[in-house]
């Protein structure tokens, strides 16, 4: 019987969760020395890639002298929260990553809270020691205060702590003594970290994550929690409602390195995946086949934001994506919520218009770019936040928002998070940053950071968990300026635009095709202007001397899918198709704009 060991690997993003998967991955082998790994092995989809952030927590696994450590990798984004409270189901203890100088963020907090509240055995990993201005030392106390304050229990608070380096990969007990592997955190795993209970008795399995392959359909994944599950065995799947449906297991997997390998049983406490049962969702238990008996459902936090998708309706539709009816768009977003637990969709009046409910802006935008690189195109309205009436009152979500600054900047930051109904709570020097702690709407955070960074050059460093429902708040302004509005179609010429440009900043190059009511630029005032930027310049056989000047433009501003999700209002769109993404009016025509305006003011 192999001894086995289940860890989940939680920090605040960009912390290097995925880095130390690397080493740990590394150094116990699994590779053949001529194989080319590269970095991040783990983050192996484009948009992860790209954005160098986890969105899909991953399973692997490790042979570490006799012990089998299967590790699961989670996002450290407070939007996939859903996806982090699951997989800890999976798990028997954590490693919580912490960075040596930013210490215990809110992503942080909140992770810790669900990994305490499961009694998982912690053991903490102090990252980046080998930062300048870290402090080791502090954050160590700093983290001891976090779990204090989490009611942890007295074996939860005698954690181990491991200080070193995932980038330069090395762990040690002390910082100040780097070694030359990782192994210290191995042993410190074998001997801290309870091994997996073997539970007598009947099957049950409960169904945390799940696979697809284009083969076998679609994979369930989870832990084996009692009893044993063969190969061709005959089951019983335990919806989430309690109904209960017979099934047959066709074939096993266990992890193994970073691949699956197939196995004929698996005894409890080890995971696996389960090929050949059909129907089933996240929550679900495989049990008995006689005598099911169903395990606690996973319990996931509410969504706090919505918003409306809907098809494309706009002139340019079709052009660019394969996939346009709404028929198309439904299947997809339906499809999304069987894998995505934190989403919501919401049917509307309307029978091309859907609201999608989840975690946040970030949540949500990954699941358009996902959309728009799968041949999708759609438009996507204002996010909204979700207002529940408790006791006869309007209340909205709460947010606790943390930004460092510079010093000299921070009364900017000040200023640009009260005016949004925020309220500062801490402000403590931080090396040579000034650390602010405010409570404020989430309202008040759409849009936020484009301001904030705006203002300290880019220098800022912010982050956000969602707090508690609390008493509405009050208006918050919106954008201040107006925007520039097309009246024609055609393609915009580089004459207009220079003439033009005392009106605003253009979000559209020359040579752009465009049509009636799409937004081109931002107003300097606070109205919005139509403008016609395709008319090109009148050609005249006579030349005057110094007229000809070749036109100057100032670059085009270009947004990427999050801030012009926070840019829009609530009369307009993002229109979002596989090659390009455009903000246009819901009301295309002045004419439509001015009769039906009044029901967004």
């Amino acid at each position: 019987m192999q001894k086995i060991r289940n860890i989940a690997i939680i920090a605040h993003v960009d912390h290097g969760k995925t880095t130390l998967v690397d080493k740990i991955l590394h150094s116990c082998s699994i590779f053949r020395d001529n194989e080319q790994t590269g970095e991040l092995i783990l983050d192996n989809n484009d948009l992860e890639r790209e954005r160098g952030i986890t969105i899909v927590s991953k399973n692997v696994s490790v042979q570490y002298k006799d012990v089998k450590i299967n590790i699961i990798d989670t996002p450290g984004h407070a939007d996939f929260g859903g996806e982090v409270e699951r997989v800890l189901k999976m798990a028997d203890g954590v490693l919580l990553l912490c960075d040596a100088f930013e210490g215990a963020m809110p992503q942080t907090r909140f992770v810790t809270q669900k990994a305490l509240a499961l009694g998982l055995k912690p053991i903490v990993v102090v990252n980046k020691v080998d930062k300048e201005n870290c402090r080791p030392e502090e954050v160590y106390e700093q983290i001891f205060e976090l779990f204090f304050n989490l009611e942890a229990t007295e074996e939860q608070l005698d954690f181990p702590v491991i200080y070193g380096s995932s980038k330069q990969g090395w762990m040690s007990t002390d910082w100040q003594k780097p070694t030359t592997d990782i192994f210290a955190l191995l042993d410190a795993v074998v001997a801290n970290i309870p091994p997996a209970p073997i539970n007598d008795g009947t099957l049950q399995m409960q169904i945390t994550s799940l696979d697809y392959s284009s083969f076998v359909g679609r994979i369930a994944i989870g832990r084996v929690h009692r009893g044993t599950i063969k190969e061709n065995q005959p089951v019983t799947l335990i919806k989430r409602d309690g109904k209960i449906v017979k099934s047959r297991v066709k074939e096993l997997y266990t992890f193994e390195g970073l691949g699956k390998i197939r196995a004929t049983e698996v005894s409890s406490g080890d995971i696996c995946a389960v090929v050949g049962i059909d129907g089933f969702d996240i929550g679900d238990t495989i049990a008995d086949f006689e005598a099911p008996e169903q395990l606690p459902v996973i319990s996931i936090d509410e969504p706090t934001m919505n918003m409306l998708f809907t098809i494309n309706n706009s002139p340019f539709f079709g052009k660019e994506g394969k996939l346009v009816t709404s028929q198309r768009i439904k299947d997809r977003l339906m499809k999304e919520m069987e894998k995505n637990l934190a989403l919501k969709v919401v049917e509307t009046q309307g029978a091309d218009s859907w609201l999608v409910y989840g975690r946040g802006i970030l949540h949500l935008s990954v699941l358009i770019e996902t959309m728009r690189r799968e041949g999708y195109e759609l438009q996507v309205g204002q996010p909204q936040v979700i207002v529940k009436e408790i006791d006869g009152k309007k209340h909205e979500p709460i947010e606790t928002l943390i930004v460092d600054v510079p010093g000299d900047v921070a009364g900017k930051v000040i200023e640009l998070v009260t005016q949004r109904k925020g309220e500062l709570l801490i402000m403590e020097p931080k090396g040579d940053l000034q650390h602010l702690e405010f409570e404020i709407p989430s309202r008040g955070i759409i849009g936020l950071r484009n301001n904030v960074l705006t203002a300290t050059a880019g220098e800022a460093i912010m982050a956000h968990r969602f707090k508690a429902y609390e008493p509405w708040k009050g208006t918050i302004p919106g954008r201040l300026n107006g925007v520039l509005i097309s009246m024609d179609k055609g393609m915009t010429t580089a004459y207009s635009i220079d003439k033009l440009q005392d009106r605003g900043r253009f979000f559209v190059d020359p040579g752009a095709d465009i049509y009636e009511g799409q937004i081109l630029g931002e107003h300097i005032r606070d109205n919005d202007l139509v403008i016609n930027i395709v008319k090109g310049k009148a050609l005249t056989n006579m030349r005057a001397s110094g007229t000809d000047d070749n036109a100057r433009i100032a670059p085009a501003i270009k947004f990427s899918l999050e801030e012009a999700m926070e840019y829009i209002q609530a009369d307009e769109y993002i229109e979002v198709t596989p090659q390009s993404m455009r903000l246009r009016k819901i009301f295309l025509t002045e004419q439509e704009r001015k009769v039906k305006g009044k029901q967004f003011a």
